[in-house]
């Protein structure tokens, strides 16, 4: 399957694979705030999502660009499991967008994890996004190993904005 998706999917179809994600899940975003879904007849934080998939045993690796907003941090507070049970990387060169499920199925796009970008917001106050969903073997593959090579810092010893970097795989 590959599947190009825009606009509201993201909302529909990325977030309901964070959720059905059994073992693993890679995100890869240069930005990240407050993002909020539907769950039930209530709305929560993502961060609340990603907290019960760590309860239930699966494991996530962040990768970011920039530390988020007093939103998400004030979210991210909520959830103490985050701190020991999600991987962070911080590095200021990421700006891939990528979702990897279960190293089974990847989002590759422009959507950030973000209200704006994957969340809740109206039709009229949300970005216009487009992106790929795929359980393409090849494509999967490559996308695992992109993450895979940024997490390791491959490229962190050549990097020129080392400086701007609070946690560099590799000084």
């Amino acid at each position: 399957m590959i599947r190009y998706i825009k606009d509201t999917d993201h909302y529909s179809l990325v977030l309901e694979l964070v959720k059905q994600t059994k073992t693993t899940l890679w995100i890869g975003t240069s930005d990240l705030k407050d993002l909020y879904i539907k769950q039930h007849t209530q709305s929560v934080p993502l961060l609340g999502v990603l907290a019960k998939k760590i309860q239930q045993g699966v494991s996530i690796r962040l990768i970011h660009a920039k530390e988020s907003g007093l939103n998400f941090r004030n979210d991210f507070d909520k959830y103490p499991v985050l701190w020991d049970g999600m991987e962070r990387l911080l590095c200021p060169r990421v700006h891939f967008k990528l979702l990897i499920f279960d190293l089974k199925t990847v989002y590759i796009g422009s959507a950030n994890l973000t209200g704006a970008g994957l969340g809740m917001k109206g039709e009229h106050t949300r970005n216009f996004e487009a992106g790929i969903l795929t359980d393409d073997t090849e494509l999967v593959r490559q996308a695992i190993e992109h993450f895979d090579s940024v997490w390791i810092g491959r490229a962190c010893r050549l990097c020129k904005r080392k400086t701007y970097c609070k946690d560099p795989a590799i000084r």
